[in-house]
């Protein structure tokens, strides 16, 4: 089978606008939760998150194009713009066999929400005609492919919070099955919204301390109490090893194992087995390799945090068999369908410095999640194989796991 490796990334999340910014912070366990300044939170229970900061899309994209793709698609534009830069593609490329693998979570929500509101005040002949082109999550992939004339399979991951994840394996299956030779991952969203915060608050799963958001986001503590909403994307560049070694592309790691699966158990509460059986999946397709960290899930919630860490304990056969984990979420927030996406970055840099970076907030030790999380601090380390967990409402599970070559 075509090996497949990732020679360009870039991301943009709450503590940084691009990868090497971001990077450093998440390294140095700096937080981008706040009070939430997209919309007037006052009504709502929740009223923190992790927003983007100093972004203008008009940097990406021409101010009067703006109004035609909602903030995710801005977001991913930005992503994908540094990452297609970073892996310095000759100019002949043939762009007929470089395609796009997509994700996000939710999409345009703000679009869906202005423009509900819209209906009910003004009527539906005030309805923008740029209102279902700004939502469809697969218009993502749409501007992209179209700012790089990228002529190759169009797809997109519609797969709530595994969807980063899915996206990279989709993109490495359709390299290893010859249906391309390069393809562009790139992972947004942007769901901080009333509507968004609103929803989920209503389910219970968003942290309420909104006296202190630098502290909200506690993966793994047992003083947890849920997760909290980020927005942000991410984007790798990924090619067929051969092409890429051809050309003395700058290779930040060979993805080597990839597993998926479904909980069948509920629609919102993470099961044991299901994300097992991914972790399971990846690891066996990698070789069973000794993995020096896990990047996981981790999102502060009280079941998912449990759950993955005795699915871990379960992958290795033991605690004391563990490589270290840690969760970024503490710092960034949950970026729902790019998740995956930005945490693939990160291991991706996490390997190229050899730093594990840390699990912030992390002061009152759990029973029930009892591994060496790489509390506050970041730590050096040697890292040549790193795993990236992502699992999804609706029970959908994705596993990768990245080689430095």
């Amino acid at each position: 089978m075509r090996r497949v490796v990732v020679t360009g990334i870039g991301m943009i999340n709450s503590v940084g606008n691009d990868k090497e910014s971001a990077f450093k912070a998440i390294c140095d366990g700096e937080c981008g939760i706040d009070t939430i300044t997209i919309f007037d939170p006052e009504k709502y229970s929740v009223k923190i998150a992790g927003e983007v900061k100093n972004f203008d899309p008009a940097t990406v994209m021409a101010a009067k194009e703006v109004k035609k793709g909602d903030r995710f698609i801005h977001l991913g534009l930005k992503a994908a713009q540094e990452a297609m830069a970073d892996a310095n593609l000759p100019e002949d490329i043939d762009k007929e066999r470089f395609g796009i693998s997509a994700a996000s979570g939710i999409g345009g929500l703000p679009a869906i929400e202005k423009n509900s509101i819209i209906i009910e005040t003004r009527g539906p002949r005030r309805i923008s005609p740029f209102f279902i082109p700004s939502a469809l999550v697969n218009m993502l992939g749409g501007f992209v492919s179209i700012e790089h004339g990228l002529k190759g399979p169009n797809l997109s991951a519609v797969t709530a919070c595994a969807a980063g994840t899915h996206s990279v394996s989709e993109a490495a299956k359709t390299i290893m099955c010859n249906g391309a030779e390069q393809m562009l991952v790139v992972a947004a969203e942007s769901a901080i919204t009333g509507a968004g915060i609103g929803g989920f608050a209503a389910m219970k799963a968003l942290s309420t301390r909104n006296d202190d958001p630098k502290k909200s986001s506690r993966p793994f503590d047992s003083e947890r109490n849920g997760f909290v909403m980020g927005e942000g994307a991410a984007a790798l560049v990924i090619e067929e090893y051969e092409n890429a070694k051809a050309r003395g592309a700058n290779i930040y790691g060979e993805i080597i194992g990839f597993g998926e699966s479904g909980d069948a158990s509920h629609i919102t509460t993470p099961s044991l087995d299901g994300p097992a059986r991914a972790m399971k999946a990846a690891y066996k397709m990698a070789g069973e390799p000794k993995v020096d960290y896990v990047n996981a899930h981790g999102t502060s919630t009280a079941i998912n945090d449990k759950n993955e860490t005795a699915a871990v304990k379960d992958l290795f056969g033991g605690k004391e068999n563990c490589p270290p984990i840690s969760s970024i979420k503490g710092q960034i927030g949950h970026c729902l369908g790019a998740a995956g996406g930005i945490e693939a970055v990160t291991c991706l840099m996490a390997m190229r410095d050899g730093i594990i970076p840390p699990t912030i907030n992390y002061t009152t030790p759990d029973s029930d999640c009892d591994l060496d999380y790489v509390p506050n601090e970041a730590r050096k380390a040697e890292l040549n194989v790193v795993m990236s967990n992502s699992f999804g409402f609706g029970g959908t599970n994705g596993v990768v796991i990245f080689k430095k070559i």
